[in-house]
């Protein structure tokens, strides 16, 4: 027997009475099966419905819900007697996010199909954000047209209905979109004068509940665009988040809101020409210590003229720039260790074809726990970062 969807009949019902019909183990506890049932199962995109199972005193969550064959599954983490009367409590106000969610994007769907040509191609619903996928570009002055439309709807407080027909019947309405593979019965959810098509969401009894539409993001993607949204009471809290955000940086750069934009990318601006400045003049100043290694030459055994740079500060480009200019030296065995985060890195590289920079780089890792490896005349690794590390490694390449 299938699961009576109450939720079809009256979608303002908040819990019912019902029998447990089955119940077996899941992966992360139980699913129960019951006679009837308040609870949406997730499907069409639309995320499912949450709550409890009470049963007397007791009651116990419900965590996702999922339908198969005609059959709700509620997913809990304690199992029932199959027989069981219990109370189903839905958690409301999620239930009530998702309507106004999930009807928001068939109204701002049908907008951007009347006003731009454009097709919702994919919906996804997220706990924190609701996207449409379009399979044209949109402008954020198209996109913004398409809210305001949107919004028009939702103040008129439009009527909205829901009718059960067969297929055959459903393709001779003008709904926005038709899959002509559909069969049997379809249920079609249809906005007064705006939006209709096949949908087994749920959604209020009018546009007004939906509350208010807000686009927060307009993306290419894969050729087309991606809008991500919010309705109700979701979109007012993120524009609260968005707000505070604003003011806070607002108050931090002594600006005002709307000097945001202009005020963060004169700050960039000017933290590029100053980066460019430090690295020039760390490239001059690694030059100079790099001439008074010159003018100290140390060897190893073999006669190789030993460079060991050791750096507490240093940016992995600035590391290899420096260990290609030490490699301009003939018969040379070049180290460059440097910290970088929470990482010390090293480089060893030779122009000498009798050194093997692999052996010298597995010695290193053995002596600070690192890892790395590459070719006999080149190597590079890095290791965590630890008290007295120059110590460490400065000893070491003074035994080579």
């Amino acid at each position: 027997m299938k699961t009576k969807k109450l939720f079809e009949e009256d979608v303002m019902r908040r819990s019912c009475e019902a029998t447990v019909q089955a119940c077996n183990p899941c992966k992360d506890g139980f699913r129960i099966v019951l006679d009837q049932t308040v609870f949406f199962p997730e499907g069409g995109g639309q995320l499912s419905d949450c709550g409890v199972l009470k049963r007397g005193n007791t009651q116990m969550e419900v965590v996702h819900v999922s339908e198969h064959d005609g059959l709700v599954y509620h997913e809990t983490k304690q199992p029932l007697e199959v027989g069981t009367l219990v109370t189903c409590q839905l958690n409301w106000p999620v239930r009530f996010d998702h309507m106004q969610q999930h009807c928001g994007e068939h109204m701002l769907s049908y907008a951007f199909w009347k006003l731009c040509g454009a097709d919702n191609v994919g919906f996804h619903m997220h706990p924190d954000m609701v996207s449409i996928d379009l399979n044209r570009e949109v402008t954020r002055e198209e996109a913004m047209a398409a809210e305001a439309m949107t919004n028009q709807a939702i103040e008129e407080d439009r009527p909205i209905h829901v009718e059960v027909m067969p297929a055959e019947r459903a393709a001779e309405r003008p709904l926005r979109k038709f899959n002509d593979k559909l069969k049997g019965l379809l249920r079609i959810v249809s906005v007064e004068g705006n939006d209709s098509c096949t949908c087994c969401g749920t959604h209020p009894p009018t546009t007004g509940m939906v509350g208010l539409v807000k686009i927060l993001k307009v993306e290419r993607h894969k050729g087309g665009s991606r809008i991500s949204f919010l309705c109700g009471r979701e979109a007012l809290q993120k524009i609260d988040v968005w707000l505070q955000a604003a003011q806070d940086v607002s108050n931090q750069l002594s600006v005002k809101e709307e000097e945001i934009a202009s005020s963060v990318a004169r700050l960039l601006a000017e933290k590029k020409e100053l980066h460019a400045q430090i690295t020039a003049l760390t490239d001059r100043l690694l030059d100079h210590e790099l001439r008074e290694l010159d003018m100290k030459p140390s060897f190893d055994q073999e006669g190789h003229r030993k460079l060991i740079f050791v750096r507490d500060e240093l940016t992995p480009q600035q590391a290899k720039v420096l260990a290609r200019k030490m490699l301009e030296r003939e018969n040379t065995i070049a180290a460059v260790f440097y910290h970088h985060g929470e990482r010390i890195n090293y480089i060893v590289s030779s122009t000498a074809a009798e050194v093997n920079c692999q052996q010298r780089i597995k010695a290193i890792n053995d002596c600070l726990q690192g890892r790395g490896g590459g070719r006999p005349d080149s190597c590079q690794g890095s290791a965590p970062w630890k008290e007295g590390w120059q110590q460490l490694v400065t000893g070491l390449a003074n035994a080579w």
